[in-house]
């Protein structure tokens, strides 16, 4: 019966262990809406949507930037971009710009905004 209590405890402690690591936060990365990123637009940002590229030649964002996550040279394109300005980042449904935005954050940007929804979101609330 010890056994049986023991090793619950570890499996239950496992568990939380593992949610609490995986469900990591950071003040750097900010989710933004269509409608907060609709103001930026237009304006000269730093606008990355990292889907591939016939995915954004489908439809992108004005002024965005194609730098896909999925590709080798994802971390020497973004090299490129200025990580003490805002960035602004965005997906198909939020997915690959959460794993983006995590990435730019361990690049050393410090203020990364991710589109809540991503295209599709803002498909729907802008382009309506």
């Amino acid at each position: 019966m010890k056994i049986f209590k023991i090793k619950t405890v570890v499996v239950t402690l496992f568990f939380v262990f593992s949610l609490t690591t995986c469900t990591k936060s950071s003040d750097k990365i900010k989710t933004i809406s269509s409608t907060e990123l609709q103001s930026k637009v237009g304006q000269k940002i730093q606008l990355i949507d990292v889907r591939t590229p016939d995915e954004f030649l489908e439809n992108n964002i004005e002024g965005a930037q194609n730098i896909d996550i999925s590709s080798n040279d994802f971390e020497q394109k973004v090299a490129q971009l200025d990580q003490n300005k805002p960035i602004y980042v965005y997906c198909r449904k939020g997915s690959r710009s959460r794993k983006a935005s995590q990435k730019l954050e361990d690049l050393g940007f410090t203020e990364i905004y991710d589109l809540k929804g991503g295209i599709l979101e803002w498909n729907k609330n802008i382009n309506n």
